[in-house]
């Protein structure tokens, strides 16, 4: 590998701000441009990241899953494959 090509990869918080308050700690190379900080559980602080969608507002894992088909591909699609 060559030296000093490579992100920084660090822990950093995912912030859900649709649901109510979800975060989690992972490690990622988005800390870098991480512009605030937030004391985690363990006590230590930082770099958090504000996302839209997490496993927590996602409709295919809360179940809200939904198909909409306007032009009927999916039942074409389903009488074509039906076995």
């Amino acid at each position: 590998m060559k030296a000093d090509i490579h992100p920084e990869y660090r822990e950093v918080v995912f912030q859900d701000v649709t649901s109510d308050g979800f975060k989690f700690l992972t490690r990622s190379t988005l800390a870098a441009s991480a512009k605030e900080t937030i004391q985690w559980e363990d006590g230590n602080e930082y770099p958090l990241i504000k996302i839209e969608v997490s496993s927590a507002t996602h409709p295919f894992y809360t179940g809200q899953n939904k198909i909409i088909d306007t032009s009927g591909r999916v039942d074409k699609f389903r009488k074509r494959y039906a076995k």
